[in-house]
């Protein structure tokens, strides 16, 4: 059995997340016992959150969450997930100055930054971080921030840190939000279709083991709303609509 050894403390981060090497691999990982307990999460843990993530990213088959998965640790159990290594000459969201969007980016929001100059909050128009979008719709992801989007070289687009997500109440919280409107576009609305069909068989099955069954058929619900509705949704009253810090 590949011992995990831990290399240091992942800074900064509200729950205790560190660097690790699992038989010459890097890895992310995030015991049971580091979390912090949230008030309006009192169910199940972060760990067993971010796994029934990746098992949804996997069904999708777009390869949105890097391999996560439920072992034991040095700090006991807890979700371990591959590091992957960011291209650093790339963001998938930003800052820019009020009317300097670039060609290519969508506009999320107004606001001043930290000297009350205007600013906009944008992120880019491609397939791969729509995708992200979708997913995030999926699984109620309530903490999409800019830094929880990782550009790979190549244009990939991973999501990580999905702790607090899959609540059976709407708590959609992302600076995804410009493509809110748009209509799902074919091979958005099969995938869907096919995350709700797994989640009826052995997928379910599996997230059983990771969720609450109220929180399991929140997420089934959300799905079929999802393909009835036949567009993606933007923000609703009751819920700040964008995480913050937004990176």
């Amino acid at each position: 059995m590949a011992e995990l050894t831990i290399k240091g403390r992942i800074m900064p981060a509200s729950n205790a997340t560190f660097l690790a090497d699992l038989d010459g691999t890097e890895v992310v990982y995030k015991p049971v016992s580091g979390e912090r307990p949230l008030w309006d999460f009192p169910d199940g843990t972060l760990a067993d959150r971010e796994v029934a993530a990746y098992l949804v990213s996997a069904a999708t088959g777009w390869d949105l969450v890097p391999r996560t998965w439920w072992d034991e640790g040095p700090h006991g159990p807890g979700m371990l997930q591959e590091w992957r290594e960011v291209d650093p000459d790339q963001d998938a969201v930003d800052l820019v100055r009020s009317g300097t969007t670039p060609e290519g980016w969508l506009e999320v929001v107004e606001g001043l930054d930290d000297r009350d100059h205007p600013v906009t909050l944008v992120h880019e128009d491609t397939l791969e971080l729509r995708r992200l979008a979708v997913f995030d719709v999926l699984v109620n992801n309530a903490d999409r921030k800019g830094g929880h989007v990782l550009a790979m070289p190549g244009g990939h687009r991973y999501g990580v840190d999905h702790g607090i997500a899959f609540h059976h109440e709407p708590k959609l919280r992302t600076v995804l939000w410009g493509w809110a409107g748009k209509p799902l576009t074919d091979d958005e609305t099969a995938t869907v279709r096919t995350v709700l069909a797994a989640v009826r068989g052995e997928l379910g099955e599996e997230l059983g083991f990771h969720l609450a069954q109220h929180e399991l058929a929140a997420l089934e619900r959300r799905t079929e709303r999802l393909l009835a509705a036949g567009v993606l949704p933007g923000p609703q009253g009751g819920w700040p609509p964008i995480p913050w810090p937004p990176f």
